[in-house]
């Protein structure tokens, strides 16, 4: 129970990644929203997490939206407390050859990637500063670091991510806070099984550890990157790929 009596707030939590991370923040002891585009998807996995004992709330969050942004951080605070935690999961995929590329596509993955992630750390480190401690996790990409073809615009924002999560590093430092990025290589997730199986393949092939990702072996690094374990690392990035990347 070592995050017990922690808030913490996991966007894009309503399904894959995001709900596999605020069920092992929950299982540790610490209240979880979860939030999400999907509001009553976030609210339904909120109540399968109470219904095993532990402490989650749902709402509704569309995080390229200020307006909302704010509302959201400031119901938690009169809800519960000022956050302890941050995981920025919130994310989406339009992929397409750049040269083809829509300008919308571009423009809404970039919204929700990482301004959403620029505006959920903002408003998180406003309240963490004044009580001078707190973690934030962003969730980057392996394509953030060595690109893929057919995705520029989702390359870009997790690229985005992680100079977001470097720079915020630095300016929050002194006052307690961590911020650290997770990059998740290919993982099993809805997003994945929809490949062609001989797609899943070839990628697989390209794994030294010879399988795709688990939901799990992301929740665990960002579980230890909020604890007091990791207390003295910030302003890096967690590559958890199998090694398909080193």
């Amino acid at each position: 129970m070592e995050l017990k009596d922690r808030v913490a707030l996991v966007t894009g939590g309503a399904q894959g990644i995001g709900r596999t991370i605020a069920e092992e923040l929950a299982g540790l002891g610490a209240h979880v929203v979860l939030a999400d585009i999907n509001g009553e998807g976030a609210e339904s996995a909120a109540e399968k997490i109470r219904a095993a004992g532990q402490k989650a709330s749902g709402v509704r969050l569309d995080v390229s939206c200020a307006q909302d942004v704010q509302s959201v951080f400031d119901g938690i605070i009169k809800e519960h407390k000022p956050l302890d935690i941050l995981v920025n999961n919130a994310g989406i995929t339009r992929d397409g050859l750049m040269i083809r590329m829509k300008e919308d596509d571009w423009n809404r993955v970039l919204d929700i990637n990482l301004k959403g992630s620029f505006l959920c750390a903002q408003q998180a480190a406003k309240q963490m500063m004044k009580q001078k401690k707190g973690a934030i996790v962003n969730i980057a990409s392996i394509v953030g670091v060595m690109g893929n073809f057919g995705q520029a615009n989702y390359s870009a924002s997790k690229a985005g991510v992680i100079g977001l999560t470097k720079t915020l590093a630095r300016e929050v430092a002194s006052r307690g806070i961590t911020v650290n990025a997770v990059a998740p290589g290919f993982i099993d997730t809805e997003m994945t099984r929809v490949l062609d199986e001989g797609v899943r393949q070839k990628l697989i092939e390209q794994i030294p550890l010879a399988r795709l990702g688990e939901p799990e072996d992301i929740a665990r690094s960002v579980a230890f990157l909020v604890s007091d374990r990791a207390s003295y690392i910030t302003g890096q990035v967690i590559n958890v790929n199998g090694g398909m990347l080193m």
